[in-house]
């Protein structure tokens, strides 16, 4: 079954897979920095209209799944997860700054994709099999 979220003017399904990698592929991360980064990551969000689904770590970079409403800028909201995260998890473990010297947590690059439950295809031929053009294509 598809998750639906509906707000005053709008039905719908937005969901995202979002890698961000530790600068120079730096093996920083262990279970507690992955615990703190995702607390921030679900407190920011909360003022983006953005709310984790599945969250989970490697030693140098962060998967997360998470749904977002349809005003949220996500370049934003990854910029502004990106520069807090990074200024909070270097105060609070004072040890990263030996591995990453030059101040940068995270890489400037990240990878996005939206999630959705149907397959390209399938919605592809429901909109080609659906309205006007359908039946223009059949005359």
């Amino acid at each position: 079954m598809v998750d639906i979220d509906t707000n005053k003017h709008s039905v719908y399904s937005l969901k995202y897979h979002l890698v961000l990698i530790v600068k120079y592929r730096k093996k920083v991360i262990d279970q507690e920095k992955c615990e703190f980064l995702e607390s921030v990551f679900r407190r920011i969000g909360e003022k983006n209209g953005v709310s984790v689904i599945e969250w989970d770590c490697g030693n140098d970079h962060v998967h997360v799944l998470f749904k977002a409403k349809p005003s949220t800028c996500l370049s934003k909201f990854i910029n502004a997860y990106k520069s807090a995260s990074s200024r909070l998890i270097k105060k609070n473990f004072l040890e990263l700054k030996k591995d990453l010297w030059k101040g940068y947590f995270w890489s400037r690059s990240y990878f996005l994709s939206s999630v959705g439950g149907a397959t390209l295809d399938t919605v592809k031929r429901y909109i080609e099999n659906h309205g006007l053009r359908r039946t223009n294509r059949s005359s």
